[in-house]
């Protein structure tokens, strides 16, 4: 626990000396949320229609943009080699900074949201599965991204290469995460789909943090 809490203070530190990251991510959120009436079109029932996958789609793509930096800045200065040598515990090493990165980006995006949301004209009985759907699926986001971001390390394009590994594996989450909405728009329980994003959570946050740490062993090799 303690390796633990050190490095999320840490990362968490760095976070907020470099606060721009993430208001990168919160504009792109909004400015590609906002962009989506003026080219469908105004319309309340078209919009309030298509508001629940729009906005998981646009939240996925601005998650991918501070995936890259989980690992980068570390491997870049030797503060991930220095981690290995040290003999810490790479997994736990590898969820205080999954934490972090979902501290600073996916809890910033399910506030937004509902304000977001707004703007698409969601009907108020989409709200509360949106967020609850999103308070599920982004620590998926987190951990998925994790394992690719660990994979693409030190290699050129890093950023492309990694969009192509991680998009593929986020579908399942996309899915249930907008099917959570549209039940409870059309009078049905979202409760099932809450739950099979819950069952992506616990699956990725048993799997996630020792192929992370494999794959950074072989980065750092």
């Amino acid at each position: 626990m303690s390796v633990f809490s050190t490095v999320l203070a840490r990362d968490l530190r760095l976070a907020l000396r470099q606060s721009a990251d993430s208001l990168t991510v919160v504009a792109f959120f909004a400015i590609a949320t906002v962009l989506f009436p003026f080219g469908v079109g105004p319309e309340t029932n078209v919009l309030a229609r298509i508001a629940g996958g729009v906005l998981w789609v646009t939240a996925l793509l601005a998650a991918l943009l501070s995936l890259d930096r989980i690992f980068a800045v570390d491997f870049e200065d030797g503060t991930l080699d220095q981690l290995v040598l040290t003999g810490a515990p790479l997994p736990v090493v590898v969820l205080a900074k999954v934490c972090a990165h979902w501290l600073t980006t996916g809890v910033p995006l399910i506030l937004v949201s509902p304000i977001l949301a707004v703007t698409l004209h969601l009907p108020i009985a989409g709200y509360v599965p949106l967020v609850f759907a999103l308070l599920l699926g982004t620590p998926t986001v987190s951990l998925v991204g994790a394992v690719g971001a660990a994979l693409v390390l030190g290699t050129r394009r890093g950023g492309v290469l990694l969009s192509l590994l991680v998009l593929p594996l986020y579908i399942p989450v996309l899915i249930f995460g907008t099917a959570a909405v549209e039940a409870a728009l059309i009078g049905r329980a979202s409760t099932p789909m809450l739950s099979v994003l819950a069952g992506f959570m616990v699956l990725a946050l048993t799997f996630s943090p020792w192929a992370t740490a494999a794959a950074l062993r072989q980065a750092v090799e």
